[in-house]
């Protein structure tokens, strides 16, 4: 009688490391109805790059909002799912030894390779499906490969669509009109009471939006640096009164300090 077949999964696993978070903070959403591992090393390395004005420490304060949003309530070291009808599920792992090869003592104690033991622990624990390790370190790659365990770069964050490029602006629907309101009062909200009431709204730095409510709208400003959304007054300057919302965002951009080039 012929062995019986080992049934594999249509649905991976996709291991990330904090490379490809670092490099974009929706990087949990790109992998379709695949589920997606978080190693908790890659917690521990995101927390030493939340202070700062760089990229990386935009991407990785915007996905360490995304994560606690997402999670909020749930038990992550279980499979939390995503949001959205063709997500998988999120996981986080502990990165303990691996009873089998063990990354760290063949190549050495070092965060990368606690990150390749949480890989091949959750491709033990998951047998049914395929378990690839994807990191933007070509290096790390090479090392999965090594140790027999599939391994790939990051590319989704890469533009192949001209028109998923930066405009200046953009629109917002369904915006919370409680937290609409408050920006007209307040002039200036912090950014985490603002996604708190709109989880969908994600701000990029210096950033321009028309936020549309029920019944009412308005202009406002992502400041990355004060970690607020500033509310933009359609104000007259040298006698020149913007007609519209793109050119009271050109208006408030060539008077803002901390934009450096008006695109």
């Amino acid at each position: 009688m012929p062995a019986k077949r080992k049934t594999v999964s249509a649905t991976k696993i996709f291991v990330l490391d904090t490379s490809v978070i670092l490099y974009d903070h929706n990087a949990i959403f790109c992998f379709e109805e695949h589920d997606v591992v978080l190693p908790i090393s890659v917690l521990e390395e995101l927390d030493e790059f939340k202070k700062g004005h760089g990229s990386k420490n935009y991407e990785a304060r915007e996905f360490i909002r995304t994560l606690d949003r997402i999670t909020e309530g749930q038990d992550f070291t279980n499979w939390t799912p995503l949001n959205g009808d063709n997500n998988g599920n999120l996981r986080v792992i502990m990165d303990t030894s691996h009873k089998g090869i063990d990354a760290e003592k063949v190549l050495g104690r070092k965060m990368d390779h606690r990150i390749i033991n949480a890989a091949l622990n959750i491709q033990d624990i998951e047998p049914a499906k395929s378990t690839i390790l994807v990191t933007k370190d070509i290096n790390l790659r090479l090392k999965a490969k090594a140790l027999h365990l599939k391994s790939e770069d990051y590319l989704t964050g890469k533009v192949k669509d001209m028109d998923a490029l930066y405009k200046g602006k953009s629109i917002v629907e369904n915006f919370n009109a409680a937290t609409l309101r408050q920006l007209y009062a307040e002039k200036s909200l912090d950014i985490d009471n603002v996604l708190e009431e709109n989880p969908e709204f994600t701000p990029f730095p210096n950033s321009y939006y028309v936020l549309k409510s029920e019944n009412s709208s308005g202009l406002a400003y992502y400041n990355a640096m004060e970690k607020t959304l500033d509310h933009v007054e359609k104000r007259s300057v040298y006698g020149i009164k913007p007609r519209n919302a793109e050119q009271a965002f050109a208006i408030h951009a060539i008077l803002n300090p901390n934009v450096k080039l008006v695109s």
